[in-house]
């Protein structure tokens, strides 16, 4: 049954769902609070949880998709897939922070393994979801190969629950690797990253991640594959690069410490740049002079990611960005708006029953 407590809804089924978005004029879905920044902080909305609606309704192994409720803690999905060898290849991040899969999609967040096979938005298959009338759609599919129509789903991805409240959703996934091995290489200073970027993308290496830490003058490149052929690969990328091969428990520490950004200040703000590797260059120069600023590097100079400690003023940003936690506004840097976006949030909320595109 739905209830409600302290204004937020709390539907323990995809029909209470539906039910919970008419109910009420103006609606914001949140799931675990992981990323609390992206949940409007004004305007006269009701809180729809999804935390109510959890587990994998379908998980085909043979198939390599899985189907499950949007409230699903992601860990609970990483345990089932690690039993049949199997993961989502793109390192969904704030796992152990409790993220669910519908905030996961929403705020369109993808760990180190976008590098090599990309992000979110290349596994996600399809979607049940509420439109703001009220509706409950079904969009895309639940097998890899599939020509339903318009690629709806994607546009989910990063949607921030501007078009409508996940119920629930399905993602194809990948064989877990057998083997990985983690290297530490050495950049005295961002233009030396960025020639490891570029080694790295021109090179027949296939780095299953690069993140870097101008902080630290460290650039970590992970191997993932058979062992033989990762040490070949490993004496071959050292043999170019100045480095050094972590042990599996420093690597995996290092993993952990990067899927939930435990790197950044546990308070204060915490944003998300979109840029080019091209670009770092500006982009460190930009902060250097912020006292406490944290930054980290993503996706071989892709992402880049801003910690400010609490009560840092943030900087004018020229790129892209998005705030996940801390008082900045949520679209911090250049957004912009195409008219797919517009019409796509016309057609699912005519009513304007959820936040704006610029809320």
């Amino acid at each position: 049954m739905t209830t409600k407590t302290e204004a937020t809804l709390n539907p323990t089924s995809i029909g209470e769902l539906a039910d919970a978005v008419r109910s009420a004029p103006r609606i914001v879905a949140t799931g675990a609070g992981t990323k609390p920044r992206l949940v409007p902080t004004s305007g006269a909305f009701t809180r729809l949880s999804t935390s109510q609606l959890r587990g994998i309704v379908e998980y085909d192994s043979s198939e390599f998709t899985f189907t499950a409720l949007a409230g699903t803690p992601v860990r609970d999905i990483v345990a089932a897939l690690g039993e049949k060898g199997q993961n989502l290849p793109f390192d969904p991040l704030l796992v152990e922070a409790g993220a669910t899969l519908g905030g996961t999609v929403a705020a369109g967040l993808s760990g180190p393994g976008r590098f090599r096979f990309g992000g979110l938005r290349d596994f996600i298959l399809g979607v049940r979801f509420v439109d703001g009338t009220g509706r409950l759609l079904r969009m895309g599919g639940k097998v890899v190969k599939n020509a339903a129509g318009f690629d709806l789903p994607k546009f989910f991805v990063g949607s921030v629950g501007r078009f409508g409240v996940l119920g629930e959703i399905t993602f194809k996934v990948f064989p877990r690797p057998l083997t990985t091995r983690t290297l530490r290489l050495a950049a005295k200073d961002v233009a030396a990253m960025g020639d490891i970027f570029a080694a790295a993308g021109n090179s027949r290496w296939e780095i299953d991640a690069l993140e870097a830490s101008p902080a630290e003058g460290q650039v970590y490149a992970r191997l993932a594959g058979p062992g033989e052929a990762l040490e070949v690969i490993a004496r071959e990328v050292l043999g170019r690069l100045p480095g050094s091969a972590l042990s599996d428990a420093d690597a995996a520490a290092l993993w952990r410490r990067v899927g939930n950004l435990g790197w950044a200040h546990e308070d204060g703000t915490l944003i998300k740049i979109a840029l080019t590797p091209s670009e770092l260059p500006d982009f460190t120069s930009l902060v250097a002079g912020i006292s406490g600023a944290r930054t980290w590097i993503g996706a071989g100079g892709n992402v880049a990611w801003l910690s400010l400690p609490e009560g840092a003023a943030l900087p004018a940003l020229r790129w892209p960005a998005l705030t996940l936690r801390g008082s900045a506004p949520m679209w911090c840097g250049v957004m912009p708006r195409f008219d797919v976006m517009r019409g796509v949030k016309t057609a699912l909320d005519p009513q304007n029953r959820f936040p704006g595109l610029d809320e």
